[in-house]
């Protein structure tokens, strides 16, 4: 069990040394940067000038534009070179702008200090792409939503941790821009070290010529996403996040003071609770996913994101307008507790949302374009989040107040989610087919390891339930394209799970030889776009309880396509209100809540191999005498 533990990966060179470097770059990132907006806001606008305002949002536009402006290219950069050495150049960039920073913060030269920011930026978007794509490459398949989740818990902690940290020092008289230049100069030297450590991943398109027009090869890089629907639509929903995020993290200060009647002490209170349930529903992800790329948790991490944030616009607001409020003070009141929740299960489900999203692309990328892929990410969510600025000031400028903007931000959330989930329906099977199945039954789960991770397959399965397509669509984590029986397929409700997962159904040669054929027809397509076909070979749902004699027609499958065969018995669904045991299905009252059932995964079969009688012996010799 302790070799399945996300944490493990920490003691792991393959992976402690790159999640040290990321940390450590997040953290001066926002170090660097929060103490430049303290001292814009604070020291440098009246002898710039220039308003504080203007000169913050000039500084937080500077550190965008690379994003624009280089994203594409550094995502060929990424593809092309070894990855590793390349981690490594941008920690000596990091090394060289920390270095002018110093200079910059001792010397008290604000437009030098603002001309770094667009070089901090420039290395932020190099990093991007690297820090993705490498992942896949070092990571094994079950190891990616455990990884993922502790990159974005560290992300978020690095970027509180690095926020809180340059806004505190540079505050400290009278030597806290030095203090700032040296911490700075300390963590970008010793994230380069660390980046020393990182193991080598191979350049996966290393005769790549680069185009370095970001224009077109933005545009190139945009056309690319396009190409996998599915990797262009979470990168869609990733960049959602953002926008989402970016629109409360940027409004908290002054909702705190505004609407709670906090200080300084609540807006920090409610930033790290924040990333403390973005960190949680990150690492999270992992147990509930069984280690695997689990898309159901995005629903569920949507709708739980939208219900919050109605909760809090509907959270009794502090007494704003007299004396702000500490965080005691703060607590002792009942609504605060009410609002500290909601902002955790924000973050919680947030991370839900996230986790899933980053895996799902690093999983679906060819992994010649991975790095321009994850570019394209970086692009799409630097244009969510300016979008979400733009939102944020013309509905305040309209008379919004902060949490009527926060309400119409969750409408908006759910409405992106509806309009996501219509479009990739596999979101929303995948989260109904979780929830019922992880509702309804304890599983027992053994040999899913046997299915592979990609390539084709067809899983052979015992018939005892209407359930059955389902309970094997929630436990294992690729799409599988069930061949079923018409009437089951039109079953009301369930139709809707079989037709969002393209399930094929099919009728006798008697029945329907058109039907058939099609389904003969879908079954090999299915096979030779190299995707996984499940079939019930009894034909039927047992009425007794045994297997039924399985039929050839999966001789005739592997004969046409010759894939690996893999058989899979479950257990314990005999009885179920959902099986024949006590007559017709799904009639009179339900006997069962949260029974333990089984899905057991034997060896695969070679096609040359592959006799019905003997798939049948298999599967009952995976399923015993648990029926």
């Amino acid at each position: 069990m302790e070799d399945k533990s996300q944490f493990v990966l920490l003691t792991k060179r393959r992976f402690g040394p790159f999640f040290v470097t990321q940390f450590l770059g997040a953290f001066n990132d926002n170090l660097f940067k929060n103490a430049l907006i303290v001292m814009l806001a604070f020291q440098a606008a009246d002898t710039l000038g220039l308003s504080s305002n203007t000169l913050i949002n000039l500084a937080a536009g500077l550190f965008i534009l690379p994003f624009f402006l280089f994203s594409a290219s550094f995502g060929q950069l990424a593809d092309k070179l070894e990855k590793s050495r390349l981690i490594r150049l941008t920690k000596l960039l990091e090394m060289g702008v920390m270095f002018g920073g110093a200079v910059g913060f001792i010397t008290g030269n604000v437009w030098m200090l603002i001309g770094l920011l667009f070089l901090m930026g420039t290395q932020s978007a190099l990093f991007g792409p690297v820090k993705y794509a490498i992942l896949p490459q070092h990571l094994r398949q079950e190891e990616l939503v455990g990884g993922n989740g502790l990159v974005e818990t560290g992300t978020f902690l690095a970027i509180l941790l690095g926020t809180m940290a340059g806004g505190v020092l540079i505050a400290l008289k009278p030597h806290g821009a030095a203090i700032v230049a040296g911490v700075a100069m300390i963590v970008a030297a010793v994230g380069y070290l660390s980046s020393r450590g990182i193991p080598t991943a191979a350049a996966v398109a290393p005769d790549l010529r680069i185009n370095w027009n970001p224009l077109s090869e933005t545009w190139r890089t945009y056309r690319l996403l396009r190409r996998n629907r599915t990797v262009y639509l979470s990168v869609l929903g990733i960049s959602w996040f953002w926008f989402f995020g970016a629109s409360y993290l940027a409004q908290l200060p002054n909702y705190t003071k505004l609407t709670l009647g906090g200080n300084e002490q609540v807006v920090t209170l409610l930033l790290t609770l924040f990333s403390v349930g973005v960190g949680i529903g990150s690492l999270l992800c992992e147990r509930l996913s069984g280690h695997k790329v689990e898309i159901g948790l995005v629903p569920f991490g949507s709708i739980g994101m939208t219900l919050f944030s109605i909760d809090l616009y509907f959270a009794p607001p502090g007494h704003a307008g007299g004396e702000l409020m500490g965080m005691m003070a703060f607590l002792g009141q009942g609504g605060g507790w009410r609002v500290l929740f909601d902002i955790v299960m924000l973050g919680m489900f947030g991370g839900f949302y996230i986790v899933p999203l980053y895996s799902l692309i690093q999983q679906r990328s060819e992994p010649a374009y991975r790095s321009r892929i994850i570019a394209g990410n970086n692009i799409l969510n630097a244009l969510f989040m300016v979008a979400s600025a733009l939102l944020a000031i013309v509905g305040l400028g309209a008379g919004l107040t902060i949490p009527q903007l926060f309400l119409l931000t969750a409408f908006l959330n759910a409405a992106v989610a509806v309009y996501i989930y219509t479009l990739v329906p596999e979101f929303l099977m995948r989260f109904i087919v979780w929830i019922l199945i992880h509702i309804m039954y304890r599983i027992d789960q053994k040999g899913l390891d046997r299915i592979p991770d990609e390539g084709p397959a067809v899983l052979v399965c015992n018939h005892v339930s209407f359930m059955d397509a389902l309970v094997i669509g929630g436990c294992v984590r690729r799409p599988i394209r069930f061949v079923m029986y018409h009437k089951i397929f039109r079953i009301p409700l369930l139709s809707f799970v079989f037709r969002a997962a393209r399930a094929i159904p099919i009728a006798s040669a008697r029945e329907d030889p058109t039907l058939l054929e099609q389904a003969k027809n879908s079954i090999s397509g299915a096979l030779k776009d190299g995707q996984l076909v499940c079939i019930f070979p009894e034909g039927e749902i047992t009425r007794h309880g045994e297997l039924n004699p399985f039929k050839s027609g999966i001789e005739h499958i592997v004969k046409r396509d010759p894939v690996p065969v893999i058989p899979i018995a479950l257990c314990g669904l005999w009885g179920s209100f959902f099986s024949r045991r006590y007559g017709e299905a799904m009639m009179g009252i339900p006997r069962r809540f949260r029974s333990h059932i089984g899905i057991h995964v034997g060896i695969p079969q070679a096609p040359e191999v592959v006799v019905a009688s003997r798939l049948q012996s298999q599967v009952q010799a995976l399923r015993g005498e648990w029926q």
